[in-house]
């Protein structure tokens, strides 16, 4: 068991033990405690409060705010009300509750018969600043978080302007990395350019809980940037590695200020998970294969056309009854657009579009950019691989015609030291001939097929750098307009398939 593991069940006990005292020292029976909700209901009643509030306890999320101040209620009844002793109270439950049971000095008083404590008004807002901050962020931290969709890399499926909630449960809370950082804030403090919004003198090793379920392929996922490990603060849109790529790593390091980030402040994207781990990736012609069958799309894919029409040009009313926001025109009667192969179809029925294109790469014909940026693979957006998807526990063979594609997951991902020399492959020093895999890792592709810097820009994506399941999208507000005008109710209260 790891110790995160044993550590968490300790807390939980020492918890339950804490409160089988209480309640014995409240007048009632230490096993009432053991028993789940009715311990709730008892110790509702221990408090003092409505019954009603049983409500809250069964609400997902909510109840986590409700046990929390439950807890504080139960600090008050021993007399503790101090701003720190509350605060540390709702932030270390399993470490108050057994010392106000166990501790023969602490004495349980009912409510009723408390005295009244006077507060001053910054006293008032102080208790629900911390109280709120620590039960937010224990939320965010380990069950569900808030984000926003900031580019166009998903559309139509999840459009720019759409605030989704993502599941951390779904695939397991991580423990953080950067345990001490600024509440809500990523990598970078509020109101400031650069300044680390967290410490790095505590840094715990990568721990993941138990998950509610696996990543599947077409599940969309939300994670930290892989190749965001390394960053040019000045032009952080673009990957520091192709800067290096295209201006020399001496001249990015003399124009820029570099720095480095744990995983997991780095920059959250947010993909469809194409391939698993044991998977083998293949794409032709723009359709993917996964072990050699095709992967169906999502109905909201987007490609890349050329339209040309006899002359007429295509109105705005047309673009935006197709809900096409990507486009732009090459001359008087050529247009290139990205849509869903819905949105070609209803352009093929319009008399003056002469002829609709998909773009497609060749095959054979290399991009640059495209992973593992080695020119011994001819892969560009469109035709890519085949490319065999680690999966923990599993070796391959290593040699110099492979090793640009699994040199990075040696040694970045998974702490290595490479050599390659000549035909002869080194790993902490001793010769290898194969590579056993020690994480998972999965395949990321957008949606919005030739406007996504994905896995076919960068690569894998490592187990540990999941963040969590996008489910759910609450709000939708369009760029272009103002508010309310900007409310996208159609698009507003939906489901992430």
């Amino acid at each position: 068991m790891s110790i995160y593991m044993l550590l968490t069940v300790l807390f939980f006990l020492a918890s339950v033990a804490g409160l089988y005292k209480i309640f014995i020292k409240a007048g009632y029976k230490g096993w009432e405690a053991l028993i789940p909700f009715y311990n709730f209901y008892v110790w509702l009643k221990i408090i003092d409060k409505p019954l009603w509030w049983f409500i809250f306890i069964l609400m997902p999320f909510i109840n986590v705010f409700t046990v929390l101040l439950m807890v504080v209620e139960t600090l008050k009844c021993f007399r503790r009300d101090g701003l720190g002793e509350q605060a540390l109270g709702v932030l270390l439950p399993f470490v108050f509750l057994p010392l106000l049971g166990f501790s023969p000095k602490e004495r349980y008083t009912h409510p009723t018969k408390l005295p009244m404590v006077k507060k001053s008004a910054f006293r008032e807002w102080a208790d629900a600043i911390i109280f709120a901050v620590i039960a937010a962020t224990f939320i965010r931290t380990f069950m569900l978080e808030a984000y926003t969709i900031p580019t166009s890399s998903m559309e139509k499926s999840l459009l720019v302007g759409d605030y989704l909630f993502v599941s951390k449960l779904s695939y397991g809370p991580k423990i953080p990395q950067t345990p001490i950082a600024f509440p809500f804030a990523h990598h970078t403090l509020p109101l400031t350019e650069h300044t680390k919004s967290y410490l790095e003198w505590i840094r715990l090793p990568h721990y993941r809980y138990p998950a509610l379920r696996s990543i599947d392929n077409n599940h969309v996922v939300v994670f930290h940037y892989p190749e965001g490990d390394t960053v040019a603060l000045q032009d952080q849109h673009i990957s520091y590695y192709r800067l290096v790529q295209e201006m020399g790593r001496d001249m990015v390091w003399d124009h820029y200020d570099v720095v480095s980030r744990p995983v997991d402040k780095r920059e959250n994207y947010i993909k469809r998970c194409v391939a698993i781990p044991g998977d083998t990736f293949e794409m032709r012609d723009g359709i993917i294969y996964i072990n050699g069958e095709v992967l169906p799309d999502p109905p909201d894919v987007q490609h890349n056309y050329r339209v040309t029409t006899d002359g007429r040009m295509l109105s705005a009313r047309i673009i935006n009854r197709l809900d096409i926001s990507d486009w732009r025109q090459l001359n008087h009667n050529t247009y290139t657009l990205a849509m869903t192969t819905g949105a070609a179809k209803a352009l093929t029925e319009l008399d003056y579009v002469l002829e609709i294109q998909r773009l497609i790469s060749p095959a054979g014909s290399r991009e640059r950019h495209i992973f593992p940026h080695h020119g011994d693979f001819t892969w560009n957006e469109d035709n890519f691989g085949p490319l065999y998807i680690p999966a923990k526990g599993e070796t391959v063979e290593i040699h110099a015609g492979n090793i640009p594609l699994y040199e990075r997951i040696i040694e970045v991902y998974e702490g290595n030291e490479l050599q390659v020399v000549g035909d002869n492959m080194f790993i902490n020093g001793e010769p290898s001939h194969t590579y056993t895999f020690q994480m998972d890792y999965y395949w990321m592709v957008g949606d919005n097929r030739h406007n996504s810097a994905d896995s076919r820009f960068w690569g894998f994506v490592p187990e540990d750098h999941i963040v969590g399941r996008a489910m759910f999208v609450w709000l939708s507000l369009s760029p272009d307009r103002g508010f309310p005008a900007n409310i996208r109710f159609d698009k507003s209260l939906r489901a992430i398939r």
